[in-house]
């Protein structure tokens, strides 16, 4: 039996930006162009004037460069270096990997495709248009689909524990607070805005910086068990 036909009891469900990465896509769209915070798109958001995700889409149409300018900044997001290394530790004992993210699959498909990892992706599509910037759509043909932010992250939760034995979460902002709160305190992984707003409602959780921290807590538990 090879390292993937193990069967899978246990799933690690987990947002991209900020906590496979180091820092967010969003993030350094802002500091490379600057003109998008100009839109005045997050504000509307804030103001709950428009919803997350078409303040997102604004903004990513409005970039006006040449598709490599933009691939260029993937090698920014410093994603987990031992990725590929951790999902294959991680499947040998069990544990399936799997992401949610309100961001846009165009660039998480292609940081997979670089680190040669091939796992689930729950995330707005997109493609790169000349002329036009990112272009994202909602994904309208997911079981898991929300207006607001394009995947409902709790509804993919309440998905595998209806399916699996062990479901763990780990992110690290105000989207993945619901589908946080749904697992196990010692299954539950925060960082940033997430790590701060478990503590202010008094939930528990392992804290962490890095990707590999949270992996690297489930292994351990893996081979004491």
């Amino acid at each position: 039996m090879s390292r993937y036909q193990k069967r899978k009891t246990s799933i690690l469900i987990s947002d991209f930006d900020g906590t496979m990465t180091q820092r967010d896509f969003y993030e350094l769209l802002c500091y490379k162009f600057p003109h998008i915070l100009q839109l005045g798109a997050w504000e509307q958001y804030e103001h709950n004037e428009i919803t997350h995700f078409e303040a997102l889409q604004r903004m990513f149409a409005s970039i006006k460069s040449d598709e490599n300018t933009l691939l260029s900044l993937l090698d920014e997001m410093g994603v987990e270096p031992r990725l590929k290394e951790l999902v294959d530790s991680l499947a040998q004992t069990g544990w399936e990997v799997t992401i949610v993210s309100a961001g846009c699959a165009w660039y998480i498909t292609k940081l997979l495709a670089q680190k040669n990892v091939d796992i689930p992706v729950h995330s707005n599509p997109g493609r790169f248009v000349p002329g036009q910037g990112l272009e994202m759509t909602l994904p309208l043909h997911s079981p898991f689909l929300c207006q607001d932010i394009g995947i409902n992250k709790a509804a993919v939760v309440k998905h595998a524990l209806q399916n699996y034995k062990r479901v763990a979460f780990a992110g690290d902002g105000q989207p993945d607070l619901a589908a946080a709160l749904l697992v196990e305190p010692d299954k539950r992984f925060a960082k940033g805005w997430l790590a701060n707003k478990l503590c202010e409602v008094n939930q528990e959780f392992h804290p962490f910086e890095h990707w590999s921290d949270v992996a690297e807590a489930l292994l351990k538990e893996a081979r004491s068990s």
